[in-house]
Parts: structure tokens; C-alpha cells; sequence
């Protein structure tokens, strides 16, 4: 397996990847908007200085994905001033079980920590346990649950 920074080539397979990480969240949330939508600009975080999204591929075909990205903390409680913040973790289905995901988290760690952060956030819907297992898998522990209410 081969996991690499992504191109302006790979944007074709990197938006399907969107669609599935959309079509696999749509079950936990009603209030998205019907499609057709789109939670990222892959375009402009593949050449973002402070955006990391890799690939990792199998056999020459890309199997999987996933970025970190640098953000800010807003929050003065806190004991960092910026952290990673990690998305669009993608697996094609014929690839799931094979230590795609954990590769890519691992290359996204490597990098984080290569930034001078210490701290790496992800947000996972509470109904996504295979999601939340492979997280914890790759060391990710649960912190706050967010609740909302429907008017």
C-alpha cells in the first residue's frame, strides 16, 4: 500500500469519495440538504499550505482517503493554540479491512506532528460505531458527546 499527498489529478475519484462519505452519513442526519451537496472544496485543499489530504492506494488504484487540516483554537481554556483536524476518511468498500484507514491516519499523525501540533480532533456521528471503532483503533478517545433538538 502506498499512501501519498493527493494531486489535481485525483480529483475525479476524490469527489466520488465525497458522495459515498455524504450517501454513508445521510441515515444519521435528516437535516442535510438533498443532493446533490458537497461537504469539502478538495480542489483548493489539495494546494492549502495548512491542508494535508492523502491517498492511499492499492495496486496503482486509489483505495481510500483523508486530510488534516490546521485550524485555530477559539477557546482560551485550552493548552494549544492550533490543532489538526481531521476529514473526508474515505475507504472504498472493496478496500475496508485491510489497514487502509489506519495508513492514512498514521501518514496525517506524521504530518501533524512534522506542523509542531500536539493535538488532533475528528468529529463522527454517535451512530457510526464501525467509524468510531477504527478511531479508537488508531488511538482516538471519545471526549463530548453534542446534542441538539429540532424545532
Amino acid at each position: 500500500m502506498l499512501v501519498r499527498k493527493a494531486t489535481p489529478e485525483d480529483l475525479p475519484v476524490l469527489l466520488q469519495f465525497e458522495q459515498g462519505i455524504i450517501n454513508a452519513e445521510r441515515p444519521f442526519d435528516s437535516t442535510l440538504l438533498p443532493d446533490p451537496i458537497s461537504y469539502y472544496n478538495l480542489e483548493k485543499f489539495i494546494t492549502m499550505p495548512d491542508v494535508e489530504v492523502l491517498v492511499a492506494e492499492i495496486d496503482g488504484e486509489i483505495a481510500g482517503s483523508g486530510y488534516a487540516r490546521i485550524k485555530k483554537n477559539d477557546n482560551t481554556y485550552y493548552d494549544f493554540e492550533e490543532y489538526a483536524y481531521l476529514g473526508f476518511m474515505y475507504v472504498k468498500p472493496e478496500h475496508r479491512g485491510k489497514g487502509v484507514n489506519q495508513a492514512v491516519i498514521e501518514e496525517l499523525k506524521n504530518w501533524v506532528a512534522q506542523q509542531g501540533l500536539a493535538e488532533i480532533r475528528l468529529e463522527v456521528y454517535s451512530e457510526n460505531t464501525d467509524a468510531i471503532k477504527a478511531y479508537q483503533k488508531a488511538g482516538f478517545e471519545k471526549r463530548m458527546v453534542e446534542m441538539r433538538i429540532r424545532l
